[in-house]
Parts: C-alpha cells; sequence; structure tokens
C-alpha cells in the first residue's frame, strides 16, 4: 500500500487570547482522492490547511507533506503543493493569462514553459476565449477558476481548495466541480474544505469532520451516514405545536431540528415507523403540514456529529 500523501500527527494551534483552533489533530490521508474537510465555522478548517501550506507552525504535533515535515523542510513542501484560498488571490489588472503565467514564473520555469503551461490550463478551464481579457472583467465564478489554475501551474502533488466555490453561482460551481474530479482523475490529491456539504458528497472519496479542533468522525460518506443509522423520518408541524408533537412522539426518540424547524426521528423499519408516528400524532390531535421518509443526509451526519460535540464541549472546562 503506498505511503500517506499528508500526514498530521497530534496537531496543536493556540492563538493569542487562547483561542485553540487545533485540539490534537490526528489524520492520514492517500494519495489521488478528493478529501473533504468539514466542519462549522471556527473548527480549525483553514488553520490546518495554513499549517499544511507551511503559512502556519503548529504548537506541537507533526505534520508531513508528500513525504516532507512542513517545519523542518517547508521549501520541498512548497515545491510540491498549490494552494487556492477563500478568496481568489489575482490582480485585476493583468489579463487571465498573464496571472497564470506570472505564477509559473515565480515557480521557476521559464518564460516559453510558463506561457505553454498557462495555455494549456486556460483551455482545460474553459477559459481560452477570456484569455486575454483583464480580471476586472471577469465575473466571480471566472476568477475563481483563474485563481485554480494558478494553483495548478507548478503541477502540484496536492492541491488546498479551502472553499473554493463560496459565492459563485450554480454554474460555475459546477464548472469547479468537474474539474477538481478531473484533477483527482490524473493523480492529484486535493484537500478540500466546503461549508456546502452537497459538494463534499458529489466530489470527495472521504470526508472528515472536525470541530473545536478536533476530528469528530472520518471516512466515506457512506461509512459517516451508517454512524447515524438507518432511514429517518421528517415531519414539519406549526410552529406552536412543536412541542406537543415532540411529546407525542417522544416514545420513537424524536428531535426537533431547531435549523429546519422540524421534528426528525430514527426510522429503523422505514414506512412502519412512519405509520407509527402519524398514528401517534394523530391520537394528539396533531396534524402535519409536511412528512418526509428518507436515508441520512451528510446534513444530518453533520448536525448529529457536531451537536453532540458542542454539547460535550461546553462541559469541559475552559
Amino acid at each position: 500500500m503506498d505511503d500517506p500523501i499528508i500526514t498530521v500527527d497530534a496537531v496543536t494551534k493556540q492563538f493569542r487570547g487562547g483561542t485553540r483552533a487545533l485540539d490534537g489533530l490526528t489524520l492520514t490521508i492517500p494519495r489521488g482522492i478528493v478529501y473533504g474537510l468539514l466542519g462549522p465555522n471556527g473548527a480549525g478548517k483553514t488553520t490546518l490547511i495554513h499549517i499544511l501550506a507551511t503559512l502556519l507552525h503548529p504548537d506541537t504535533g507533526t505534520v508531513r507533506v508528500a513525504g516532507h515535515d512542513v517545519v523542518r523542510d517547508p521549501a520541498a513542501v512548497r515545491e510540491r503543493i498549490g494552494l487556492a484560498g477563500q478568496f481568489a488571490a489575482v490582480d485585476d489588472q493583468l489579463t487571465g493569462r498573464e496571472n497564470i503565467t506570472m505564477i509559473g514564473r515565480l515557480y521557476g520555469l521559464s518564460r516559453r514553459e510558463a506561457v505553454a503551461r498557462a495555455a494549456r490550463i486556460l483551455d482545460h478551464i474553459h477559459l481560452a476565449d477570456a484569455a486575454d481579457r483583464q480580471l476586472k472583467t471577469y465575473s466571480g465564478g471566472m476568477r475563481r477558476r483563474i485563481d485554480l489554475a494558478a494553483s495548478l501551474i507548478g503541477r502540484p502533488q496536492v492541491l488546498f481548495l479551502d472553499e473554493p466555490t463560496s459565492g459563485v453561482d450554480p454554474a460555475s460551481r459546477q464548472d469547479l466541480w468537474q474539474l477538481v474530479r478531473g484533477l483527482a482523475a490524473e493523480g492529484t490529491t486535493v484537500l478540500l474544505t466546503t461549508q456546502y456539504l452537497d459538494e463534499a458528497d458529489q466530489l470527495a472519496d472521504r470526508i472528515a469532520v472536525i470541530d473545536h479542533g478536533r476530528l469528530l468522525a472520518e471516512g466515506t460518506t457512506a461509512e459517516l451516514k451508517d454512524r447515524i443509522g438507518g432511514a429517518v423520518v421528517e415531519i414539519e408541524v406549526p410552529a406552536v405545536l412543536n412541542d406537543p408533537a415532540q411529546t407525542a412522539l417522544a416514545p420513537l426518540a424524536a428531535r426537533h431540528d431547531q435549523v429546519r424547524d422540524r421534528i426528525v426521528l430514527p426510522a429503523p423499519h422505514g414506512p412502519l415507523t412512519l405509520r407509527h408516528a402519524l398514528r401517534l400524532l394523530d391520537q394528539a390531535g396533531i396534524t402535519p403540514t409536511d412528512v418526509a421518509l428518507h436515508r441520512p443526509t451528510l446534513d444530518d451526519v453533520f448536525l448529529a456529529l457536531t451537536r453532540a460535540n458542542d454539547r460535550e464541549h461546553a462541559g469541559r472546562p475552559a
């Protein structure tokens, strides 16, 4: 079995004011896959990306990328990675072609090679027709693609994408998804952080969920969904009936999902559980406004894991 492309071993990082962004985090990422990193705001995702990209040093623990320690040999790590951060790091006064070529020159490519690679990449991301326009004329999705293209010109073994589709339109998201899939198929390892759980579900071969700087769960989407059981029933009732409905459905372990304002309960027996739930509501004189039976989504997994961790974290001493 190939050695992992990234290893993160018991890493901690604390900032001034006592904020602990990473708290003994350990991860192992195989080569040639799209690896999704999920977590709420402030979970430590961007801090981890900055450490992997040698922009920050961990306080304790060790991190290796493509066989090199990020603290002891940062130059070797930088030669093997690409980074597209949360905001497009591009020059509005330059054209798309000039932006990518400039980054290629900074990687140490000859002018001829930088120009040739820029042309190939622009064609690959479907921006060859707009290559010689200034970036200030580009849409948000086009700017994100140029930013991603600039991170690819060095032909990285590992590409870090920190919320790459934040703020772009649905069509541009689909274009970027296709590009990410193509990169992984060609052997590039992609580490993706995202707030869009459907994006992780679509792209990631494996997913890690972190919160408060700690790993909550890791695995394929199927493995993560299996953690919270089989199918679930979602029931919507008028807001004034939420509490009575929860009481009526208490025998079925119902809970109120405040984010979606729905009552959610496990459905180990599928339609039979749904029928039982509706019978209990009918006995209580409650008519639901919407009912759904489905397998757990990544949203269900994310909410279950982070809420449980919030409760545990709230009980820990400062």
